[in-house]
């Protein structure tokens, strides 16, 4: 039984937990979590593959780590300086710079050949750990988001709804 001095509930409460708002701008927060997973794994497998193999191994499985975030980190600044000034289009936004990319990374690594330090084996290892580790690091992101789903205004005495006692007889 709660004592008056200790109330356990009520909008005075010292315990009572607050909602919060909106994640404001999530995509750096993304990008700076993705990026810290997939390049923390990269410079493991890198070591991995250096002491494993060669030193050559070792850079082309950063080579491959490089090129993955760099593919990844695009959409999320992309998402990034568009969301906030048009949330709603930047959907068919990152659907045009999916294409774009995809033909891009595609011309460079056409155009720049394979060098021939290059181990295939260890590369395709990286992109494929570096791919799961930002996968996995944003949608665990992604899930920690607080998007509202109604556009409820504020109450003009500042009080949440949820933390008003309750009204009526």
């Amino acid at each position: 039984m709660p004592r008056p001095e200790h109330p356990a509930n009520g909008p005075d409460s010292p315990t009572l937990v607050r909602e919060s708002g909106a994640t404001e701008s999530p995509w750096l927060g993304i990008l700076a979590r993705s990026a810290a997973a997939a390049g923390g794994l990269a410079l493991v497998l890198a070591a991995a593959a250096a002491i494993a193999t060669s030193p050559a191994a070792g850079l082309s499985v950063l080579l491959a780590a490089v090129l993955v975030m760099a593919f990844f980190g695009i959409s999320l600044l992309i998402g990034h300086f568009t969301g906030r000034t048009n949330p709603s289009g930047a959907l068919g936004l990152f659907i045009v710079t999916y294409a774009i990319k995809v033909v891009g990374f595609a011309a460079v690594l056409f155009l720049l050949g394979t060098p021939d330090w290059l181990d295939r084996t260890w590369f395709f290892a990286g992109a494929l750990a570096t791919v799961l580790a930002w996968q996995i690091a944003e949608v665990f992101a992604f899930s920690r988001l607080r998007t509202p789903l109604y556009g409820d205004a504020a109450p003009a005495d500042g009080v949440p709804p949820s933390t008003r006692p309750p009204e009526g007889p």
